[in-house]
C-alpha cells in the first residue's frame, strides 16, 4: 500500500522501473517547540521508516521553533501561515485554500491543533484530500470565557473529519465527544527510554555548568503558559527555598508568560535561586542534575515530562489533573491544587529519595518505549488509507 509512483522512470538493462516514493503526512501545529504534542511526533518520526512515510508540517508562527532544523534534516518540508487570530480569519482561509491548490500531493493531514484545525480540515474537505485526522493531545479543566469559542469551533469541525485520534481517553471525550468513543484510534505516547536514564556524569556537567554543586535542585520542564500554572511554580519554589536553604530552581522553557514568571521571582525575592534556561535541546541531561520535578499543572494531555522524569529517578510532583496514566512508579506524587504552595513545599522537602537507578525500566514496562511502539504510527497511517 505504501508509496506512490514516480513520474521518473529509471532504465535497467532495458527495463523500466517504477520508483516509489514516501507518502507524505502533513501534519498541522501552531509552533514546533518542545511541547508534549510536538515532542511525541517527533518521537516517532525519528524511528518511523522513512523511506515508506515522511513528515511535513505546517505551522503558524514566523520564528523558528526548536525542532525544525532537525525536521529538515530528517527529510521534512516546513511551511508557514499566518497565526490563528480573530482578526486573521479572512487571510488564513485565502491562505490555506491557496495551500492545498498548491499542494496536491498530501492524501494524509493530521492536524495537531484541537479545534482551531478547523479551517485547514474543512478546507482539505473541500478539496477532497481523503484522510483528514485531529489529534487531541489534552482536555481543558475548569472555564474560561474563551471556552465559548472554542466548543463553537469542536462542533463546526467534527463534519471534516475522517478519524479521530487520541492520546488519552478524558482528551478524546473533550475534543470529540462520549458519543464519538466507539470511533476514537488511540495513538500512545512513546519515548527513546535510553536517553532519559540518570547518569553521574551528566549529572557533574550539568551542575557544574550551572554552578549548581551541593544545591537541591528543583527542575521544571515546560511552557511558560497558563495550563503549567506557572506562577503557582514559583510561590511553590518560594516556599521549598524557606525550608532549604540550598534549594535552588532551574526551568526548561519559554512561553507568553515568561513577564508573570519574572514578576513572580522579583516578587518572592528569589533572583538569586532561579535559572531560566530558555528552550533547550538536552533536557534529557537537566534531568540527571536534578533532584525533584515539579509540575503542577492545570491540565495535560498526557504529561510525558513525568515519564521521562521517572525514567531518570527523579521524584516528581504533579497536580490531581494530572492523567494517572504517567503513575509508572513510586516516584509519581500526586497533590491536590487546591493545597497552598506551602503544603506542596512540605511534600516535596519531606518525601525520600530513592535510587536514581532503580526504575530506570519503568517506561519500557508500562508501554512507553518508542522501539516497541515505531511502526503503529506507521500502520494506522496504512490502515486509514485502504479504507479510502
Amino acid at each position: 500500500m505504501w508509496g506512490v509512483y514516480n513520474a521518473d522512470l529509471y532504465s535497467e538493462d532495458d527495463r523500466e522501473i517504477e520508483v516509489m516514493e514516501p507518502v507524505r503526512v502533513l501534519n498541522l501545529f501552531t509552533i514546533m517547540n518542545r511541547g508534549g504534542a510536538e515532542t511525541m511526533v517527533m518521537n516517532y518520526y525519528r524511528k518511523i521508516n522513512r523511506e515508506k512515510v515522511q513528515f511535513d508540517f505546517l505551522v503558524h508562527r514566523e520564528e523558528e521553533g526548536a525542532y525544525e532544523q532537525e525536521i529538515k534534516e530528517l527529510g521534512g518540508r516546513i511551511y508557514r501561515m499566518p497565526p490563528m487570530y480573530p482578526q486573521n480569519f479572512s487571510l488564513y482561509k485565502k491562505k490555506i485554500r491557496e495551500f492545498f491548490e498548491e499542494h496536491k500531493e498530501y492524501k494524509i493531514i493530521h492536524s495537531h491543533m484541537s479545534e482551531l484545525g478547523y479551517f485547514a480540515l474543512k478546507e482539505a474537505a473541500r478539496q477532497e484530500i481523503p484522510v483528514r485526522i485531529c489529534h487531541a493531545h489534552n482536555a481543558p479543566h475548569g472555564f474560561e470565557w474563551k471556552m465559548i469559542v472554542r466548543n463553537y469551533f469542536k462542533k463546526r469541525m467534527m463534519p471534516y473529519l475522517t478519524h479521530m485520534f487520541m492520546c488519552g481517553k478524558e482528551s478524546g471525550d473533550w475534543l470529540f465527544g462520549k458519543e464519538n468513543e466507539d470511533k476514537f484510534i488511540q495513538l500512545n505516547n512513546a519515548i527513546d527510554a535510553e536517553r532519559f536514564r540518570y547518569d553521574s556524569k551528566k549529572e557533574e556537567a550539568i551542575r557544574k555548568e550551572l554552578n549548581l554543586e551541593n544545591k537541591f535542585v528543583v527542575g521544571v520542564v515546560g511552557r511558560m503558559s497558563e495550563p503549567k500554572n506557572p506562577a503557582f511554580i514559583t510561590s511553590v519554589f518560594s516556599e521549598i527555598a524557606k525550608l532549604n536553604p540550598a534549594a535552588m530552581m532551574i526551568w526548561a522553557g519559554d512561553g507568553e508568560l515568561k513577564p508573570l514568571v519574572l514578576n513572580t521571582i522579583k516578587k518572592n525575592k528569589i533572583e538569586d535561586k532561579v535559572v531560566l534556561l530558555g528552550s533547550r535541546n538536552d533536557v534529557n541531561k537537566l534531568y540527571s542534575a536534578m533532584d525533584v520535578l515539579l509540575m503542577p499543572s492545570k491540565f495535560e494531555g498526557l504529561g510525558l515530562v513525568f515519564v521521562e522524569a521517572q525514567i531518570a529517578g527523579l521524584p516528581c510532583f504533579g497536580s490531581t489533573n494530572v492523567p494517572k496514566d504517567v503513575d509508572i512508579s513510586p516516584n509519581m506524587n500526586y497533590i491536590s491544587l487546591n493545597e497552598s504552595p506551602k503544603v506542596w513545599a512540605q511534600r516535596i522537602c519531606e518525601t525520600p529519595h530513592l535510587q536514581r537507578d532503580e526504575f530506570k525500566d519503568c517506561a519500557t514496562k508500562a508501554g512507553f518505549e518508542i522501539a516497541t511502539k515505531k511502526n503503529s504510527l506507521v500502520e494506522l497511517y496504512d490502515g486509514v488509507l485502504q479504507t479510502k
